[in-house]
């Protein structure tokens, strides 16, 4: 007999079709939208097709196309996504279903953000931020910018900044000779120093009577931003031509291994400077001890640690004998950077 088929008696043959693995369907979600929810932030909702059989057990591949491409699954039928918004969004979707160690996947579906409006190169340029933390914790942000090169003379920007929930304007802003802002400062924000690795959204829009003014955002990583506290309790002594220099760690939230330091060494008779570099919290070295040294050290965080800023140079310290040099002036880190 053919197969599918069967001999039962009196020579009878029944034939049946073989069975089939049933076949299901997958159907792309429905409802499909994207809507701006904060500063730098899209929220994504979808709804199950309402055709798809309800005892399915289903997930969403979710793909962001623009400004940045990402790809992740998610059992929700919403999500919410960081990203520059200024030159638009968009995104597609499709339903995921496993059935016997199977992949079944719909057709995509796409949704898209249309980029704000405003006229090309009037939006700001050359953004640069930078965070600076203090002692009791609290963090103030400086920003600068330049006024893009179609920007109209009576252009006025307007700068925000988002840290988690927390959305502020900027209230204290510097100008350019047209009267333009290009910086601005914020003296105390909700930026938590304790915090690693969190996101600062920058956000300049404009406006100007003659033209639309382009919004521009960007996302800092806190701690690449950050100017690192400079070294504390520095001390130096001098025993015969041996100079040890000791110093503790800034005032951080990072671990003590995190630090890399550099020891500005100028020797005033010779108009001599060294700078040095060190990851430990003491250097020593063989100086000339009829010599007039000023000492000053400065911190930063090792790449591998979320490298920031370095931080200003230390107050500088004085040893070995005046060879009648009269030091009057103050000194800066401007007056001893290596070339």
């Amino acid at each position: 007999p053919s197969r599918g088929c069967e001999v039962i008696k009196w020579g009878v043959v029944s034939c049946q079709p073989p069975p089939q693995t049933p076949r299901f369907q997958v159907l792309p979600p429905v409802n499909f939208t994207l809507t701006v929810s904060a500063l730098a932030e899209v929220l994504l909702q979808w709804k199950p097709n309402p055709d798809q059989e309800k005892n399915d057990i289903v997930k969403y591949d979710v793909e962001i196309m623009t400004p940045m491409q990402q790809m992740y699954d998610t059992k929700k039928t919403w999500s919410t996504r960081r990203a520059v918004l200024h030159n638009g969004f968009s995104a597609r979707i499709r339903t995921l279903l496993h059935y016997n160690n199977s992949e079944i996947k719909s057709n995509w579906v796409t949704a898209k953000l249309k980029a704000p409006p405003g006229a090309v190169e009037t939006s700001v340029t050359n953004l640069s931020c930078v965070i600076y933390t203090a002692i009791n914790n609290t963090a103030s942000l400086h920003c600068t910018w330049l006024a893009g090169k179609a920007a109209p003379e009576d252009t006025k920007y307007f700068l925000f900044y988002r840290y988690n929930s927390y959305t502020e304007e900027c209230q204290e802003y510097s100008k350019d000779k047209w009267g333009r802002n290009i910086g601005c400062r914020f003296s105390n924000t909700y930026i938590n120093r304790g915090e690693i690795d969190q996101v600062v959204i920058i956000h300049i829009n404009g406006s100007s009577k003659d033209t639309a003014i382009k919004p521009f955002e960007e996302l800092f990583n806190k701690n690449a931003i950050e100017k690192v506290n400079p070294p504390r309790k520095v001390t130096v002594s001098l025993k015969q031509n041996n100079l040890l220099v000791k110093w503790e760690m800034p005032v951080s939230s990072f671990l003590e291994e995190c630090f890399e330091y550099e020891l500005n060494i100028y020797n005033w008779k010779m108009g001599y400077k060294q700078i040095l570099e060190t990851t430990l919290h003491s250097f020593s070295l063989t100086i000339d001890d009829t010599c007039r040294y000023s000492i000053q050290i400065r911190a930063n965080r090792q790449s591998w640690c979320d490298e920031g800023f370095w931080s200003d140079w230390t107050e500088p310290l004085f040893i070995g004998k005046n060879q009648n040099v009269f030091v009057k002036v103050k000194l800066t880190g401007s007056n001893f950077r290596a070339g």
